[in-house]
């Protein structure tokens, strides 16, 4: 189990890592003894979300453990700043503005559901993220704070249907593979770094 501390500590290394790929000195450098943690070097999945502004401005994560929390936390950081395909890479004076949430993930669960009714009832909003795959291969994932944005069970399965490229109301059809997973959420604390 993360804490508090550990979040921080993963927030303070996403902003390194995004502050030294733009070639910009460290604003709060992690030390090597915070990242020799062995709790950081557990393989686990890991999100990495920038906000601007209230606004998202990128998002990168894996599902799966395949690599310490540590390094996934580099990977994504640089992915999310960079090479997130919904928005335009991060530019150095953009960095100070850029709010850092990490999520780390449990193993994702298979969801069994007989129809519609029965998956939103086992749904649990703000507490599951939701993977839905279709046999096409579409897919796509929302991790549990976008409930906070879409919370009626109906709107959020909707638009993960979107993101796959799916109609809206395929979740419907009772064809889709449902996973959930959780999250321990980090969000920056304190004043960011000027």
């Amino acid at each position: 189990m993360l804490t508090e501390h550990h979040g921080q500590t993963l927030i303070h290394l996403a902003r390194q890592t995004i502050e030294e790929y733009l070639g910009i000195d460290p604003t709060s450098p992690v030390s090597t003894e915070e990242l020799d943690d062995p709790v950081l070097q557990e393989q686990l999945a890991v999100f990495v979300t920038l906000n601007k502004r209230g606004q998202l401005r990128g998002c990168i994560g894996s599902l799966a453990g395949t690599e310490s929390i540590i390094d996934g936390v580099r990977r994504h950081a640089v992915n999310a700043a960079f090479n997130d395909h919904r928005f335009s890479p991060v530019k150095a004076e953009e960095v100070a503005e850029l709010e850092i949430d990490i999520s780390v993930l449990t193993e994702p669960e298979p969801l069994n559901y007989a129809d519609a009714d029965d998956l939103m009832g086992k749904l649990r909003p703000q507490v599951d993220g939701v993977i839905l795959k279709h046999a096409s291969g579409a897919g796509a994932t929302f991790l549990p704070q976008v409930w906070k944005q879409l919370p009626a069970t109906p709107l959020f399965l909707g638009h993960l249907c979107r993101k796959a490229g799916l109609t809206d109301d395929e979740w419907r059809s009772g064809k889709l593979e449902i996973q959930t997973y959780q999250v321990q959420y980090f969000k920056e604390s304190g004043s960011k770094p000027a």
